[in-house]
């Protein structure tokens, strides 16, 4: 027994779901103390061995950590509790700037492209074992990555950004290898390393990007891949500079076996260059996701790599899901090929806003980043308190802890739905949730 909670099983398979069960309902806590193999192998009445083998497996799908002799413990953030988890309740008369939703306004109308789409699929339908990837998506999508420098590869589309990043890193990594991450990053990203069994670790991220001493430091230590975002760096903004970018390709060059990942979630809403990193190192892949500027429920992305890479993705693909719709896909081209969104216009939409936010915040004395994309990432010297004092100010803002790693405390402001005046009003709210709290009197 652990407190009031029986772990049970008698293999390591069934130890280790009924830990992963109790840290999910919240019957273990993060920070939680394990028993010590030999107690907890003596009360199953099993081998030590058999503990030992189920908590490695703990261990490498990110439920646990081992500290040596001070035991094993539930992590602070277990992969079996998403950080999405991590986020406000939003009471009526309270506005939700957490969500980093894109403005619905500036998304394009779906109807026309999907019913061409449909009527094409009538004629031609798509039947098993026919090609996973629509003709014209790919020559299209292929020739707008030749454009923006991005080497050639073959084509595969997937089910959003997040699935072509987590079959790439299943396709390449092992249950223990490390992944070098962004932090502050996405908060979905950082779900996915641990739950894979990988081990991530932390980058800082100023307005240029990664930064090249510390993925240097990352890349030594031993770390099998790296994860970057090239524009629009959730939650950050952060853009690739151009120096910034030279410094990572020759970081990189150093390490060819290291698998490089780049996520273009922001093509479509920044009027920011592209600067690839692409081709820097033997295995890589450049990932271009349709869910910020053309909508989020259209769930596919375009992903494009080494050959090799993206043979294992598509082997891997065949026996699960098999391929995204071919009339998803005609959708989608014909959303691109239409030009049914003007990214310099919704660009100039966000940055207005978000450029707005940040000057106003600065007349208040604090200071934020965002560059590009949807986003404002402030920091602040108590992020519970200020998520409070925000949230009873009338603004719902999303947690830093959703996105961090080691970074220091900090909030995401959504610009999506701001007005003008709505800029002034979340300023003032955050001015006052970061000062002094205050001071009580007692009589």
């Amino acid at each position: 027994m652990l407190g009031e909670y029986p772990i049970q099983g008698s293999g390591a398979a069934e130890i280790a779901r009924s830990v992963e069960q109790a840290v999910g309902a919240g019957d273990l806590e993060p920070g939680q103390l394990l028993p010590p193999l030999r107690e907890l192998a003596s009360r199953l009445g099993v081998n030590p061995n058999t503990v030992a083998a189920a908590y490695r497996t703990l261990r490498e799908r990110g439920v646990i950590e081992t500290a040596g002799r001070r035991g094993s413990r539930v992590r602070s953030k277990p992969a079996i509790t998403a950080r999405e988890a991590i986020r406000v309740d939003v009471p009526a008369g309270v506005r939700d700037v957490s969500d980093g939703n894109p403005d619905t306004t500036l998304l394009p109308s779906l109807m026309a492209v999907f019913a061409a789409a449909a009527a094409y699929a009538d004629g031609r339908p798509v039947l098993y074992g026919q090609e996973a990837v629509e003709p014209e998506l790919a020559r299209y999508a292929r020739g707008a990555l030749d454009r923006d420098g991005v080497p050639a590869g073959p084509i595969a589309v997937t089910s959003g950004s997040l699935d072509a990043i987590e079959r790439v890193l299943a396709a390449h990594l092992k249950p223990g290898d490390t992944v070098a991450v962004e932090d502050p990053g996405w908060g979905s990203l950082l779900d996915l390393v641990p739950a894979l069994g990988l081990r991530a670790v932390p980058v800082r991220v100023d307005d240029d990007g990664p930064l090249p001493d510390d993925v240097t430091t990352a890349l030594d230590g031993g770390a099998r891949a790296l994860v970057v975002t090239d524009r629009a760096q959730n939650p950050t903004g952060a853009v690739l500079s151009a120096p910034r970018a030279r410094a990572l390709r020759r970081i990189l060059a150093a390490h060819p076996d290291v698998l490089l990942i780049e996520d273009d979630h922001g093509h479509g809403i920044v009027d920011q260059p592209l600067r690839p990193l692409a081709g820097s190192t033997r295995a890589w892949a450049f990932v271009r996701s349709t869910a910020k500027a053309y909508g989020p429920d259209l769930r596919l992305a375009v992903l494009t790599g080494d050959a090799l890479t993206v043979d294992r993705v598509r082997g891997r693909q065949r026996l699960g899901p098999g391929w995204v719709s071919r009339i998803q896909q005609r959708a989608v081209f014909g959303l691109w090929a239409g030009g049914s969104v003007d990214a310099a216009a919704v660009a100039a939409s966000y940055g207005a806003r978000r450029d707005a936010l940040i000057a106003a915040l600065a007349e208040r004395g604090i200071a934020a980043q965002g560059r590009s994309g949807m986003n404002v990432w402030v920091p602040v010297p108590d992020e519970t308190g200020a998520v409070a004092r925000l949230l009873h100010a009338g603004w719902a803002v999303a947690p830093g802890a959703r996105f961090r790693i080691g970074a220091p405390p900090g909030v995401r402001i959504t610009v999506s739905t701001l007005t003008p005046d709505d800029i002034r009003a979340v300023a003032d709210a955050v001015a006052d949730a970061t000062g002094p709290a205050p001071a009580r009197r007692y009589v």
